[in-house]
């Protein structure tokens, strides 16, 4: 009887949980439903704008991987980063609108694959805070 149940919570789990794509064109094992990303627009090059996406991961967290893309045709230049932040995975992507606007996108989920939207509204006003210490 036992193993019946732990059986059937076992697959009951599997049908919750399953894999997200995350920003960064990844994918990782979560709870697929729940908003898990803000955003905003940045009046700054792309380059300043990963910078600072570098240092709030840093000064927040620890940096696990960044992903800049080499010699693709695509139009909209983007770069995405990957790290971790009060235990939570993060995920930042910046995409290049024009010359002088940039997009970020930030998403963070906790470790057990939950939606961590305060985690990822920290990390983005620490992105914020960064440009315009840059100033």
């Amino acid at each position: 009887m036992k193993t019946q149940i732990f059986a059937v919570l076992g697959g009951l789990t599997l049908v919750v949980t399953g894999c997200v794509s995350t920003v960064s064109d990844t994918h990782t094992p979560a709870i697929w439903f729940g908003r898990d990303y803000v955003g905003g627009k940045y009046e700054r090059p792309l380059d300043q704008v990963y910078a600072a996406s570098i240092a709030a991961i840093r000064t927040d967290g620890t940096l696990l991987t960044e992903y800049i893309p080499h010699g693709t045709n695509s139009v909209v230049d983007s770069r995405s980063l990957y790290g971790t932040v009060n235990d939570s995975k993060v995920w930042v992507r910046c995409d290049e609108i024009d010359p002088q606007t940039t997009q970020v996108t930030v998403q963070s989920r906790t470790k057990w694959g939950n939606t961590d939207l305060d985690t990822a509204h920290e990390v983005e006003k620490e992105i914020a805070l960064q440009l315009q210490m840059a100033r």
